[in-house]
């Protein structure tokens, strides 16, 4: 919702692309879709009005009254290519129906890329399945068993259609390698997952600065608070677990080694869409010293992954037309447990994301 309320505001220089990398001059004059060249539509399981949805973000504090205002009618106009989630027979006949959504959608709106962008509830880790190591197999099992959950079924639906895919939560998506064989087929790229916004940003930065400066991270311990939604979906505990999972890969990836402390991620309804994460980090340094950090972080999920959204859709539909397929580990930057073998420094990961997009040409051919 915040999403698509700020690109519309974007759009009618109704506010600044604050929070968005793909403004920054590195990135301004790169070969991306502009703003008034972005269409929305999609699958939703709520039956409640955008309008509605956006002023109860009003409410919660996380949308200004008078651009939900402003932007009331083009969100009406939204609406109408919104659809619920196809439910098929099998789980063959629902890709094939997620396909036919599609392909009408971009004929609708005679768009020359599609970017299908998975933002909706943490699902639990899979578990594997032989299906899930070639298409064949994948293929032949689709038919007869449930061996794919919904964001892989959206990956799948996506690349058969020939739109990009992205996503943004912790979710298998399209990190399959039957998926990857079908992205590649077709030609169609694909990046996640599970978007940076918080806690996870702050140890992309600190981590590195501890390993560079050679001090032992003895032990790294977070908190994470948030209502909402997410934080509804994530009291369970099989969608909790996905989340904390991604949520600590950055720091044995950057460190070398995994320092003692869990990540902690606990519903408070109250709090809404607002969340608060608060760390407590122990190091030793010269001739042992014991020395400690804290932070804390407080945010509003929904302003913070908005742009980064926004960004994604920009820059994917940029890789597509320069003829990128497969995954894209050059969007590392934006994610908590990015696709390939990485580095998890912020710093690193701005620099590989400059240095890939500012080597795009303007003409693919």
């Amino acid at each position: 919702m915040t999403t698509m309320v700020g690109a519309l505001a974007i759009r009618a220089s109704l506010a600044e692309p604050l929070g968005c990398v793909t403004d920054l001059p590195p990135l301004r004059d790169a070969a991306l879709p502009g703003w008034t060249d972005l269409v929305f539509g999609g699958h939703d399981i709520s039956m409640l009005r955008l309008c509605k949805k956006a002023h109860s973000l009003v409410g919660a504090g996380v949308l200004p009254a008078p651009i939900v205002e402003a932007v009331a009618g083009e969100l009406d106009q939204i609406e109408r290519h919104l659809r619920p989630a196809p439910a098929g027979r099998n789980q063959a006949e629902t890709i094939q129906q997620t396909v036919a959504d599609l392909r009408a959608f971009r004929e609708q709106h005679d768009l020359e890329r599609v970017v299908v962008v998975n933002v909706s509830s943490t699902e639990p880790l899979i578990v594997a399945h032989p299906a899930h190591e070639s298409l064949a197999a994948l293929d032949a099992a689709l038919p007869v068993a449930d061996v794919l959950p919904a964001s892989s079924l959206y990956a799948y639906a996506a690349f058969t259609a020939g739109c990009s895919f992205v996503d943004f939560t912790p979710s298998t998506g399209a990190r399959l390698p039957a998926l990857a064989e079908l992205a590649r087929r077709v030609g169609t790229p694909f990046a996640g997952s599970d978007g940076k916004t918080g806690e996870t940003l702050l140890k992309s930065v600190l981590a590195p600065m501890f390993a560079m400066r050679n001090l032992r991270v003895r032990s790294w311990s977070g908190l994470n608070l948030l209502g909402g939604g997410d934080g509804a979906n994530l009291a369970q505990p099989e969608a909790n677990a996905a989340k904390v999972a991604s949520k600590q890969r950055v720091l044995k990836e950057t460190l070398g080694y995994e320092p003692e402390g869990q990540t902690r991620i606990d519903y408070v309804p109250d709090i809404g869409d607002l969340k608060t994460a608060w760390d407590l980090i122990t190091f030793s340094g010269f001739l042992g010293s014991r020395m400690r950090l804290e932070f804390t972080w407080h945010g509003c999920d929904s302003a913070l992954a908005a742009p980064l959204v926004l960004d994604l859709a920009r820059l994917t539909a940029g890789a597509h037309e320069q003829g990128t397929a497969g995954p894209m580990p050059q969007l590392a930057f934006f994610f908590k447990d990015p696709i390939g073998e990485v580095s998890h420094s912020l710093a690193d990961q701005w620099h590989d994301l400059v240095d890939w997009v500012t080597g795009w040409t303007d003409d693919p051919s």
